[in-house]
């Protein structure tokens, strides 16, 4: 893992005490104790299954696409992935930095996504309705604002990235 890969996880995890040396760890108190650092994998782990501010104004129906990274024990995995979920979240990271980096969203697909027809369709998942798509999934994207990327996502299926488009 990069050092840029590693510090915007530690931007990230900040608030949450996660993974950063310079964090004081959970319910850590005075100057004497030691933070708690995570493995790469745990934090960006611990950052994909991160629950959503959770709008109020969400609307009924949203158009998505995503990059869907998968690891072994995914749902319905393909037989050519044998990452680790550790591994697959870490893929999804590098995704979203190399995004916000400048890479269109379009060769994201192209390049991260492990769903069969993605690169075709550039990752489109048409319009879904919240209770069409996993619980994580849904409520990430659901949290989105239109034209806004989630963060690395976590569910069944493996680690997402969502672009709400509509």
């Amino acid at each position: 893992m990069t050092r840029a890969l590693a510090l915007s996880l530690c931007l990230a995890l900040a608030p949450f005490a996660v993974g950063c040396a310079s964090a004081p760890a959970a319910g850590a108190t005075g100057a004497t104790s030691s933070p708690a650092v995570a493995s790469p994998e745990q934090a960006c782990l611990e950052l994909a299954n991160r629950a959503p501010s959770g709008k109020s104004a969400a609307p009924d129906k949203i158009t998505v696409r995503h990059v869907l990274v998968k690891h072994a024990g995914a749902k319905n995995p393909r037989e050519r992935v044998t990452r680790s979920r550790g591994q697959a979240c870490l893929r999804a990271a590098e995704a979203r930095d190399k995004v916000l980096a400048g890479l269109s969203f379009d060769e994201a697909v192209g390049a991260y996504s492990d769903e069969p027809g993605a690169a075709t369709r550039a990752g489109s998942l048409g319009e879904l309705t919240r209770s069409e798509v996993d619980p994580a999934f849904g409520a990430a994207a659901f949290d989105l604002d239109r034209g806004q990327m989630s963060d690395v996502v976590e569910s069944p299926s493996g680690f997402h990235l969502i672009l709400r488009t509509e």
